[in-house]
């Protein structure tokens, strides 16, 4: 070997080796990284006034804020061009709600023949400090239900037994589910704020139907950062009459943030295995779309090695701040719904 050549081979291993680290680097700093909690979570409306009155008086929800947005940035995050929208967020409790309307262009309604396990059902648990009092206060309003009636959890579903929960619809057909806990289960917030008087204490959870616990589990827990804090497996009269699903038997895994707030739940239907995909062709302005939107100290290091789907046309930079953020990104989750990652 000619003697000159060990140097120019050391020389070459050491930007090898250099390159390597930087890879693994980059690996390593995108594992670390994920969010902190759920910020807010939303959906498309058709009409916000009329959305508003039934969050704000039939529901108490309080407005925060209200914008409307238009441009270049915005078109690129939803997804959708020429997009107007006016965004109205409301707060219950210490959590936010954000609905979207889409102006211009407008979307799609949610399908009349939704069931609640099709891929595309999303809701949110809004705690109750009294069933009997907010179901009372519900059908004087005729909202519409979604379960036959409210529900008193067996004792054979031993990690949810005596909890009591009824879904009911707005206007647009969004369901929404109000839950309460019995002493014992539940976070112990509920429980101190059910001493404040109030009947509608806050939001618990947003739960979405999944096709594989364990897919699901690998973006939510792996690439996101969110733990599990529990599981269970439902079935029987109650449950079926609840989700209004006959036979329906359910593995659900509920996950929470590094800090409190809005927690995420699967629900995955064991039976009946007949629900719909989420439509390949949905957009931001149809009304079924949800987004949770997550807070994130790093966008660009959760996207790293991300394959499954942009909404946005990737990480969007907004100068004005408007919307909260300088910084975010519209991505899919492996059914569908759509995910929101923030950085302020």
């Amino acid at each position: 070997m000619n003697s000159e050549s060990k140097p120019l081979n050391s020389l070459k291993f050491g930007w090898f080796l250099v390159a390597l680290l930087s890879i693994l680097a980059l690996f390593g700093s995108s594992r670390g990284q994920s969010v902190s909690n759920v910020e807010s979570v939303g959906f498309t409306v058709s009409d916000m006034d009329k959305a508003l009155d039934f969050y704000t008086r039939i529901l108490p929800f309080e407005k925060v804020s209200e914008v409307e947005v238009w441009g270049h940035e915005f078109e690129r995050l939803s997804g959708v061009f020429g997009a107007r929208v006016r965004i109205v967020r409301l707060r219950l409790g210490s959590e936010t709600l954000e609905l979207t309307e889409y102006l211009t262009p407008q979307g799609r309604p949610i399908p009349v023949d939704s069931r609640s396990n099709d891929r595309w059902f999303q809701h949110i648990a809004i705690i109750v400090s009294d069933m009997d009092k907010a179901y009372a206060l519900l059908r004087a309003n005729k909202v519409r239900h979604a379960s036959t009636a409210p529900q008193t959890l067996p004792a054979h579903i031993t990690a949810a037994a005596g909890i009591k929960a009824f879904y009911f619809r707005d206007i647009d057909d969004h369901v929404l589910e109000i839950l309460q806990f019995p002493q014992g289960k539940g976070l112990q917030k509920w429980h101190d704020l059910e001493k404040s008087g109030r009947l509608f204490l806050g939001i618990d959870h947003t739960a979405i139907v999944v096709g594989d616990t364990d897919a699901s589990l690998k973006f939510y827990e792996e690439r996101l950062g969110l733990a599990v804090a529990g599981t269970s497996v439902n079935y029987g009269n109650e449950q079926e009459h609840l989700n209004n699903v006959f036979g329906a038997k359910l593995h659900i895994t509920g996950l929470k943030t590094k800090l409190d707030g809005i927690a995420v739940e699967f629900l995955e239907y064991i039976a009946p295995a007949d629900g719909r995909p989420y439509p390949k062709d949905s957009k931001s302005n149809d009304i079924w779309h949800w987004q949770t939107s997550f807070a994130a100290g790093g966008i660009e290091s959760l996207l790293t090695g991300y394959r499954t789907g942009f909404i946005s046309s990737g990480s969007v930079l907004f100068g004005k701040g408007q919307l909260g953020f300088r910084k975010a990104a519209l991505i899919r989750d492996p059914d569908g719904h759509a995910v929101r990652l923030t950085e302020r």
